[in-house]
């Protein structure tokens, strides 16, 4: 493989190798992501591009020798999407990191891949401006890795996921031509929507060089927050479905099942727990409701009566440092679950009406599999993230069968294997339960048309 590094170097200037990296640290950091697993190969090289011409060359390059390419942002992927493999090129695009345009008039930026969710939204405060979609890892995730796998987040039930906020795209396909897809209008439908499709393409399409986002200007004023106990995972699902289906649409509903609930008491000490939202949340399973922009606080205590009447206890935060510590509890979930053992975070989705029967499964194929099941949910809009914990380096076999049954119940009551982590190479062993065979046919055809040859992010979703 020193052909292959020889020839990155020359093509991309780099006679150092200070962009086109061969040191062991940074090739083993390439091997892994977020989701813990580690590709049993390496790639040979990580390209460091810091430009588009730097991404086009690699991309020349490896086309012209078959040598397969992995394209990586900022690494915090849960389905092992961006692992290199063995034999790759893993090519990084986290520092091409410039906001290169905000337009206030228009609400859109134009943004690099590897900008940062919250260095974007940062820099257009200022404006009264966001980026909607907010993954919970918003901090150290990248806009390119949001747009590869259609990130969602806590804010999605009211804003929409990762793809209802991009406008356009740059991407450099597989043979290093750079092709721009979408428009900077509000509405725009010539040709064909290959925006849409390039987002949660998950790399195997083309490498994502720019974007241009939608943003939405901050809702005016405080968020008005609701923290409510049930004493079943079933009665909390009904009461976020009845918040949902009410006359003002919340912001964020999320939901902690009894065990995380556990796991969280254990973690910030249950004095936290019975200070924010009562001493009825020892056993019982957590509900956090915000609705914001004018009227926040009306919509809040008109939620109150249906958040009761499925038999919760409710709390509104009277105050910014209330909301903050009934938020912490939601923000604590997964540092709590990583604090009892490894943990394989998931993801499934199903229809809201279907969210309390796919708790109920997930109870019982912990119990069936004899695993720890904690789970949370972006109960707004049946987005599920059971979390199973275990013990050791790598994932048990029972683990994974009861990872199986939790995708098939998903699929079975109408819903997906995955509402936003993407496929990867954890969940590609499932598609075929969820899509048909001519759905699958259709899909590596148009895999094909952008990468004939195949090079790009090989064995990862299909």
């Amino acid at each position: 493989m020193d052909t292959v590094v020889t020839a990155l170097r020359a093509a991309l200037h780099d006679p150092d190798g200070a962009v086109v990296r061969t040191d062991p640290g940074v090739l083993d950091g390439a091997r892994t992501d977020k989701s813990g697993w580690i590709a049993p190969g390496g790639p040979v090289a990580v390209v460091e591009a810091r430009s588009v011409e730097h991404v086009q060359a690699t991309l020349r390059t490896c086309s012209a020798l078959g040598v397969p390419v992995v394209p990586r942002g900022a690494g915090t992927g849960l389905a092992g999407g961006a692992n290199g493999t063995e034999g790759t090129v893993v090519l990084s695009v986290a520092r091409m990191d410039r906001i290169v345009e905000v337009s206030v008039e228009d609400e859109l930026a134009v943004v690099e891949p590897g900008v940062l969710n919250g260095a974007l939204n940062a820099a257009v405060a200022e404006h009264g401006l966001r980026f909607a979609p907010d993954p919970a890892s918003a901090a150290i995730a990248s806009i390119g890795g949001n747009i590869a796998t259609n990130a969602g987040g806590l804010r999605c039930v009211k804003y929409g996921v990762t793809r209802e906020a991009v406008l356009g795209l740059d991407v450099v396909l597989a043979d290093g031509r750079l092709v721009s897809t979408g428009h900077r209008t509000v509405k725009g439908v010539t040709g064909l929507d290959l925006t849409a499709l390039l987002v949660g393409s998950e790399g195997t399409l083309g490498v994502i060089v720019g974007a241009t986002v939608r943003l939405v200007p901050v809702p005016a004023g405080e968020p008005a927050t609701l923290g409510a106990v049930y004493p079943t995972v079933q009665q909390a699902a009904a009461a976020a479905a009845a918040v949902v289906a009410g006359p003002e649409r919340p912001s964020t509903v999320e939901l902690l099942d009894a065990l995380a609930l556990e796991g969280i008491a254990a973690y910030l000490g249950p004095e936290v727990l019975s200070e924010t939202v009562g001493s009825g949340s020892a056993g019982g399973v957590f509900l956090f409701v915000e609705f914001d922009g004018a009227g926040a606080t009306e919509a809040a205590l008109g939620a109150v009566p249906r958040l009761q009447a499925e038999g919760g206890t409710v709390h509104l935060a009277g105050s910014a440092a209330e909301r903050e510590r009934l938020l912490t509890i939601r923000r604590s979930f997964h540092a709590a679950m990583e604090s009892r053992g490894r943990v394989l975070i998931e993801d499934v989705a199903v229809p809201r009406s279907r969210l309390a029967e796919m708790f109920a499964r997930v109870e019982a194929i912990g119990r069936e599999h004899g695993v720890s099941i904690p789970t949370v949910a972006h109960a707004g809009d049946g987005n599920l993230h059971p979390n199973f914990v275990f013990d050791g380096d790598e994932v048990p076999a029972h683990v994974w069968d009861a990872a199986d049954a939790v995708f098939r119940a998903a699929i079975e009551l109408g819903g997906t294997l995955t509402g936003e982590h993407g496929v990867g190479v954890l969940k590609r062993r499932w598609i075929g339960d969820e899509l048909s065979d001519d759905v699958l046919d259709l899909q590596r055809g148009i895999r094909r048309v952008f990468d004939p040859a195949g090079i790009l992010n090989p064995g990862k979703v299909f």
